[in-house]
């Protein structure tokens, strides 16, 4: 049983003293006020104590131990507190002696039966109430000790706060008592206890992604958070009846170095919830973007010209929590073996004389197999990808790479044996990155990629992307081993497709590894990391070409993301260009294999169907672009013929004549058949040809033909052109709470507007085929256009929790295209709801109108392209009306994100 902590720790005058308590009292003229007063005394010094980095553990134990001064000052008031048979308790973080600044107070009032209970019923709801007036946040509960051995039996989370508790006042011999009948012995031995808190830790990490690396880690519940290191206590106590992690070394089951990192890491979180309470005011557990610059700011972190503060204490935080998280792994597959298999029958099956298989997990022959052959250190990850029914690696065996990570170095690097080991893992069929994720883990994939390692906890503070460097890394390297399977067919089919054809599949991981390992460096980390995996890919001997391949890869891994979302993937000449980049369909199927997966690892969120369907159009365009050769660009009359003769042969169908649809389509101009595809044209023409009200504006809602954007849903617009005519179709569209992926703007010679918008919900969500939904945003268009002067109000919406943090100052560039006649206006800026309608309505104010427009949305910031002109048609040739404009931009915009 625990010693108080009123005995325990050394007396502490300026945090309490009783004769000054007393006063307090006589002085307050109650008990309840002086306790109010003095928690709130404790409260600033410790805090001033904190601010001044002083040692946490001894902050938040003091913190505990005058809340028990104070509970037995308040206890003694009570008749109660003469009686044997009842004694007040600590249970749970307060048990642990573990209290900050907003934590629970979590208390249980243990009784011998239920007759001290009747005896005191008044007493111990009174002491309750008080309690609650004084303010304190307590969790509490009255229990016989009858009661705690049923509850404890039915609820491992009961049986787990009653094995933390320690006695405040009363006698201790009570406590004793009940944790005897609610211990091993009696009810959830060690084994049951074992696999109940491990299965608690499986479904918590579930809701985590199972990954220490989330944006806006939960430093508790996450992987390598607070609640790690208890349960491994927990089990230790169950187990070995240890009151602290140290006793853990000297059972064996950690080293020194071991307990030093676990204990450093345990400090680290504590310094880090303290904070997060000063901050926010209440038990916050939850690293939110609001409040990780003040965090870091807090514990003494510095911007620097290369890294900001806030990225450094991440890094820091999400090194921490690897650490632990490694460690954890380790200590649970120690208990494992020692516990739930402990009576297994041993059945042991030799690999080489390097290793064996003991029970389905693998382990060295002997404990210096890794100083004799440091090649091992790759081996066994390697014969782990080539067996499947290996489970995992032994405990001791964990440790013993752990500790043998140092041998990772140059020479190591240099040895022919152990690069012709990483790049047989590579091209092993099974198990890559379940086999990449252990290297990670225990330190062998850092030490063996220095650029790797040092990347890894590396974060980068927007909300684009939502793993650190590492993390992503292999999240690329996954997408691309999934995308193998039939099952991901469905929602990538080329991707699926071509993993299959491509010849050097580990060519395609490597660049996946390599292609962010620049970040955090200063400078283009695309140019960075290329040069990176070039050398890489030479001294693991493969030839110049495939290194050049690699290379050209990790730089140019943006590009095809950034030209499907950015630029018009239905104009033969961003075809041309982009595939003259490309220059051969090896690079392609590369390429876009590559830039699916790192889309998906990136922000699970950024893939829709709407970017698929970009990305597939580009893919299959550059590849006609390619096999009619480069130096044959695509002829953009051969493809508007194509386009119409395709449309006309559907329409065949539908009893229109020929003369009548050809009319029509000499009226909308070439821009439009190189925007859509004979599909849509086809739709669109017999919408439009059975449209007899040309005073009612035209809309139509639903999914394109070829591109079944898996929810986001094309609204295809024909109405009489208007100067505020996208003013109010996004202002009516933003009422509607939905979200444009992209818009399309074409006006026809004889005055009608041709316009097309993807649309999702404003979550992101699919508009589904609801046909009310459906009929709502019809009807409120049709409203909006049938006298867009009279435009919907922006609403304005409150901005999201997480964007509010960024300064995104308003970017606005300008420039003309003399070919197309257009003015090009390029906008950054920090995205938020209803910021389309904001836009709309400055081009309204300022007289232009908008021909064409590319909406892309990455993470906290918005990078749009308009094709504009003035309100003639003409491009915008004054300096001074460009300078208007930006400046309308910057001071709209900047104003309504603050």
């Amino acid at each position: 049983m625990k010693t108080p902590l009123v005995t325990e720790l050394k007396h502490d005058p300026e945090l309490f003293e009783e004769e000054r308590f007393e006063r307090l009292v006589a002085e307050k003229g109650s008990v309840a006020l002086a306790f109010k007063q003095a928690i709130r005394d404790a409260d600033e010094i410790l805090n001033q104590r904190f601010l001044r980095l002083e040692n946490i553990k001894l902050i938040i134990r003091r913190r505990a131990w005058v809340m028990d001064n104070l509970l037995q000052r308040l206890w003694s008031h009570y008749s109660c507190a003469q009686c044997p048979d009842i004694a007040l308790l600590a249970v749970g973080g307060y048990g642990r002696a573990e209290l900050h600044p907003h934590s629970d107070i979590d208390l249980m009032i243990l009784l011998r039966d239920d007759a001290s209970a009747e005896r005191f019923k008044e007493d111990l709801s009174a002491f309750v109430t008080q309690l609650w007036d004084i303010g304190l946040d307590v969790g509490h509960s009255v229990r016989t000790l009858k009661q705690c051995a049923e509850l404890a039996d039915s609820d491992i989370t009961i049986a787990t706060n009653l094995m933390e508790s320690r006695t405040i006042c009363g006698d201790p011999s009570l406590t004793e008592e009940m944790q005897k009948v609610t211990g091993p012995e009696h009810i959830w031995d060690a084994k049951a206890f074992f696999m109940a808190k491990w299965t608690e830790q499986i479904a918590r990490y579930d809701k985590f992604s199972n990954t220490e690396f989330n944006l806006e880690p939960d430093i508790k519940g996450a992987p390598g958070g607070l609640r790690d290191i208890q349960n491994i206590g927990w089990v230790a106590k169950r187990y070995f009846n240890a009151n602290r992690m140290s006793e853990l070394v000297s059972h064996g089951f950690l080293t020194s170095d071991e307990y030093d990192i676990l204990n450093s890491g345990h400090l680290f979180l504590w310094e880090v919830r303290y904070a997060l309470h000063l901050i926010t005011g209440r038990g916050e557990n939850r690293l939110l973007f609001d409040h990780q610059r003040a965090v870091a700011d807090m514990l003494g972190y510095r911007d620097s010209k290369a890294t900001l503060a806030v990225e450094k204490f991440m890094k820091r935080y999400y090194r921490v929590a690897l650490s632990i998280s490694q460690l954890n792994d380790m200590l649970l597959q120690h208990f494992d073996e020692a516990i739930l298999r402990a009576d297994e029958p041993e059945v042991i099956t030799p690999v080489n004389s390097r290793f064996q298989i003991r029970n389905d997990f693998i382990e060295v022959t002997h404990d210096k197999v890794f100083e004799r052959t440091p090649s091992a250190l790759l081996e066994v990850f390697l014969i782990l990808a080539q067996n499947e029914n290996i489970q995992a690696i032994r405990a001791s065996t964990i440790r013993l790479i752990r500790d043998s990570r140092h041998l990772v170095d140059e020479h190591f690097r240099n040895d022919i044996r152990n690069i012709s080991l990483f790049m047989e893992l590579l091209r092993s069929p099974n198990k890559i990155y379940t086999q990449f994720h252990r290297m990670k883990r225990y330190g062998i994939l850092g030490n063996y990629i220095p650029a790797f390692g040092q990347a890894i906890g590396q974060m980068q503070y927007d909300l684009f992307h939502i793993y650190t460097v590492d993390a992503h890394s292999l999240h690329v390297l996954r997408n691309l081993r999934m995308f193998r399977h039939p099952e991901v067919k469905k929602d990538f089919p080329i991707a699926h497709f071509l993993v299959q054809r491509i010849p050097k599949i580990e060519l395609l991981y490597i660049a996946g590894l390599f292609h962010d390992l620049g970040k955090g460096r200063g400078g283009d980390h695309s140019k960075l990391g290329a040069v990176d995996a070039y050398n890489f890919c030479i001294h693991h001997r493969l030839s110049k070409w495939d290194a050049s391949l690699v290379a050209w890869l990790v730089e140019n891994h943006l590009l095809m993301s950034i030209t499907s979302q950015k630029k018009d993937v239905s104009d033969p000449d961003v075809i041309h260009e982009f595939a003259c980049k490309v220059s051969d369909q090896i690079r392609l199927d590369y390429l876009h294999a590559l830039t699916v997966a790192d889309i998906c690892a990136t922000n699970p969120k950024l893939w829709n169907g709407w970017r698929g369907a970009l990305l597939r159009q580009l893919y299959a365009e550059t590849r006609r672009a390619l096999r009619r050769g480069l130096e044959n660009p695509g002829n953009r009359e051969d493809w508007i013929e194509e386009t119409k003769e395709r449309a006309m042969a559907l329409l065949s169908n539908h009893n229109f004549k020929e003369a009548d649809v050809t009319a029509l389509w000499d009226y909308l101009g070439d821009d439009y058949f190189l925007r859509e595809t004979y599909g849509d044209v086809a739709r669109h023409t017999e919408a439009i040809l059975n449209h007899a009200d040309s005073d009612e504006p035209l809309v139509l809602l639903g999914k394109t033909d070829e591109r079944n954007y898996q929810g986001a849903a094309e609204v295809f617009i024909y109405t009489q052109d208007a100067p505020n005519l996208f003013a109010a179709t996004v202002a009516a569209l933003n009422q509607l709470n939905l979200s444009i992926a992209d818009a399309k703007i074409i006006t026809s010679s004889t005055g009608f507007s041709l316009d097309t918008y993807i649309i999702l919900e404003e979550n992101g969500s699919h508009i589904g085929d609801d046909p009310a939904r459906v009929q709502q945003i019809q009807t409120k268009l049709r409203k909006a256009l049938k006298d867009p002067s009279k435009y919907p109000e922006i609403v304005h919406k409150r901005m999201p929790r997480a964007l509010k943090h960024f300064n995104i100052p308003t970017e606005v560039i300008i420039s003309n295209d003399i070919e197309k006649e257009y003015t090009i206006l390029e906008l950054v800026a920090l995205d938020r709801p209803g910021l389309l309608a904001e836009v709309g309505c400055i081009f309204l104010e300022n007289n232009m109108l908008i021909q064409n427009a590319r909406i892309a949305t990455l993470g906290e910031r918005v990078e749009d392209v308009f094709y504009i002109t003035d309100h003639n048609g003409d491009m915008i040739k004054d300096p001074a009306l460009c300078e208007q404009l930006k400046s309308a931009f910057k001071e709209k915009l900047d104003q309504t994100a603050t």
